[in-house]
């Protein structure tokens, strides 16, 4: 069985030394034998917290998120003495609920970091909360480039932003689709959009037969479909969430449009096969590895073992973000502010890459795959970026 200690890391990926756990006390005492700076016992009594959805529309992006962390967790707390607890702050994704959930997890001093936020809308909403808290967090799925320009330095994401996702899938649309002209969709989301406008951006000209906006939440997108079929396109690029491109692809099949539907991480969730034959030859972009990749077999194999399903979008990322937390705790660190420290200098083999941040909180190594609905299952077709 996988762990998250850097011992089993030497084995997997022969990354860093075995880690051993000492007996500790309270997370005051790690900080009186030298614990809080780190290089002492591991420490105590401390929490990690992912934000993001357990519930919702968009819960099954955030159900494979949760479980990978909770994997790290409980791969760390077989050989320590004491204990990590994972809480969940459930947004249902929301940068409406995100503000109160940040100020909730920023009064609770026993937790050293946050795995998330998982959207890009939330990350925006709370980042500013826990910047002035001095909460580190790490978001195994957030892509809004802007993020990182914010000035937070609790700020950390574990994959590639969609100033990276976007142009790797405007070139998959052109040179491996080899579509003429494509119809590009967003769904007014920070996430959604952004990402929408990075691939009009990177499509240019008359490659784009033009661009509509519908609304989360929304079901009736007969507007959006007239114009799409109207352009001529041969290709549709969506920038949101699966709830509405489960509905959307439907429409656009009965409304005539028979090209090339291509979509985004936000879509890549089991839940949207639910659109059957619609989803078909479906086109996925996403900065995850695939679960079928070499460097994460032992994961894979651990984590359908624990959940008794294959691991989802982001879980493999998650494990990564909980475990670098993780490794911290283990040597010692036992607050925020010594842990923000450690989270910045950090530079180890994860799961996924080699796991370390630039000056903004950018990962140092990005790669983007894609992948294609074949069959009714949502299958790898290879690195794209």
């Amino acid at each position: 069985m996988i762990r998250s200690s850097k011992s089993w890391r030497a084995v997997a990926v022969a990354a860093a030394a075995g880690l051993v756990l000492a007996a500790c006390g309270t997370t005051e005492d790690a900080g009186d034998e030298g614990g809080s700076g780190g290089g002492g016992e591991a420490a105590c009594d401390l929490k990690l917290a992912f934000f993001g959805p357990e519930t919702g529309p968009a819960a099954g992006l955030g159900k494979p998120i949760i479980q990978g962390a909770e994997l790290a967790v409980s791969q760390y707390n077989e050989d320590a003495e004491c204990e990590v607890e994972l809480v969940n702050f459930d947004s249902q994704g929301s940068p409406d609920e995100a503000p109160a959930l940040a100020t909730e997890v920023a009064g609770d001093e026993s937790i050293i970091g946050v795995v998330g936020p998982a959207f890009s809308g939330e990350s925006a909403a709370a980042g500013p909360i826990f910047a002035e808290a001095g909460v580190p967090t790490v978001s195994p799925s957030a892509t809004n480039p802007a993020l990182s320009e914010n000035g937070w330095d609790t700020f950390h994401r574990a994959l590639g932003n969609d100033a990276t996702q976007g142009p790797a899938a405007a070139a998959y649309i052109k040179d491996t689709l080899q579509a003429e002209s494509t119809f590009v969709i967003d769904d007014a989301s920070e996430y959604g959009a952004g990402l929408a406008g990075i691939v009009e951006e990177d499509l240019g000209g008359d490659a784009v037969a033009g661009t509509d906006t519908i609304q989360v939440g929304d079901t009736d997108f007969s507007a959006t479909v007239t114009k799409a079929v109207d352009s001529g396109a041969d290709a549709v690029f969506f920038g949101g969430y699966y709830a509405e491109a489960t509905i959307l692809i439907g429409q656009l099949r009965d409304g005539g449009f028979d090209g090339t539907f291509v979509v985004a991480d936000g879509v890549k969730d089991p839940a949207y096969l639910d659109a059957g034959d619609a989803a078909e030859g479906t086109i996925i972009t996403c900065p995850c590895i695939p679960d079928t990749d070499p460097a994460v077999a032992d994961f894979a194999a651990a984590y359908e073992e624990e959940f008794g399903e294959a691991a989802g979008t982001y879980a493999a990322e998650a494990y990564d973000a909980a475990t670098i937390f993780l490794d911290g705790i283990g040597e010692g660190i036992g607050d925020r502010e010594a842990m923000l420290e450690f989270v910045n200098g950090y530079d180890e083999a994860g799961i996924t890459k080699q796991l370390s941040f630039d000056e903004s909180g950018e990962p140092s190594e990005v790669k983007v795959y894609a992948y294609k609905v074949e069959g009714g299952e949502i299958v790898s077709d290879g690195e794209i970026g």
